[in-house]
C-alpha cells in the first residue's frame, strides 16, 4: 500500500486532517492522537477492499509539524544532526519533500533531544 499523505489544520479544539488523494477525514486533540485517528479512518475507508494500512504508511505533512512545534529551531536542529541548514529549511517551508531516509534522520534527532529533555533536572 502506498503512503497516504494527510494535510493538517489547527482548529479551536485541536487538529483536523484530510487525506490529499482519498476521501478520508479525521481530527484529534494532539498530533499523536491525530496520527492514530488517521490510521483508524484510513482502515475504515479501506475495509471494503480487504486491505489495511499500518501507521508507517500514514504521512502527516512535514511542514505542519514544524508549524506546530515552532519552538524547534530548524537551523540548530540541522547543525545537531549534521544536515545542511538550507536543505532542512526547504523541508520545513514545504519547498522540498524529504526522502524517507532524511525523515528518519530528522526524527531520530528529535527523539534524541526529547530523551535529553526528559532526563533533565533543573536545580
Amino acid at each position: 500500500m502506498k503512503l497516504l499523505k494527510f494535510i493538517i489544520e489547527k482548529t479551536n479544539t485541536g487538529y483536523s486532517a484530510y487525506c490529499s488523494d482519498k476521501p478520508i477525514y479525521t481530527s484529534g486533540k494532539t498530533i499523536h492522537e491525530l496520527h492514530l485517528n488517521a490510521l483508524e479512518a484510513s482502515n475504515l475507508f479501506l475495509e471494503e477492499s480487504g486491505k489495511d494500512i499500518t501507521l508507517d504508511k500514514i504521512e502527516l505533512d512535514f511542514k505542519q509539524f514544524f508549524d506546530y512545534y515552532k519552538i524547534i529551531n530548524a537551523k540548530h536542529l540541522a547543525k545537531r544532526i549534521g544536515m545542511n541548514e538550507t536543505l532542512l529549511s526547504q523541508y520545513v517551508n514545504g519547498i522540498k519533500k524529504p526522502s524517507k531516509k532524511q525523515v528518519h534522520r530528522i526524527v531520530e534527532g528529535l527523539h534524541e533531544i526529547g530523551k535529553e529533555l526528559m532526563e533533565l533536572t533543573l536545580v
